[in-house]
C-alpha cells in the first residue's frame, strides 16, 4: 500500500511540473494548490497512519485544519481590505 500511494505522490508531482508549463491563466493556482491539498491529504492518512486512527485523532486534525482555514481569513481580511491605489478614502 506504501508503494501505492508513493506512486501517487510521484504522479501527482508530474502532474503539478507538467501543469506548471501550461498557460491556465487565474486557474494555474487554483490547480497547483489542487494538486497540493490532494498530495498532502494522502500524506496525512497514510503515511502518518492517521487512516486507522482513533476518533480523537480525527478531531484534532479537523481542529488544526479549522485553525488554519481562520488563520487564512483572518490574513485574507487584511490583504483585501488594503488601499492599493496609494489613494486613501477609496
Amino acid at each position: 500500500m506504501y508503494y501505492a500511494v508513493f506512486a501517487v505522490l510521484m504522479v501527482g508531482t508530474i502532474i503539478t511540473v507538467l501543469v506548471a508549463y501550461v498557460d491556465l491563466g487565474f486557474f494555474n493556482t487554483a490547480v497547483a494548490l489542487g494538486i497540493a491539498v490532494t498530495k498532502a491529504t494522502l500524506v496525512v492518512l497514510y503515511f502518518m497512519h492517521v487512516r486507522w486512527a482513533s476518533r480523537l485523532t480525527w478531531l484534532v486534525i479537523a481542529a488544526s485544519v479549522f485553525w488554519l482555514l481562520l488563520m487564512f481569513a483572518i490574513g485574507m481580511t487584511d490583504y483585501l481590505s488594503r488601499d492599493w491605489m496609494g489613494v486613501p478614502g477609496r
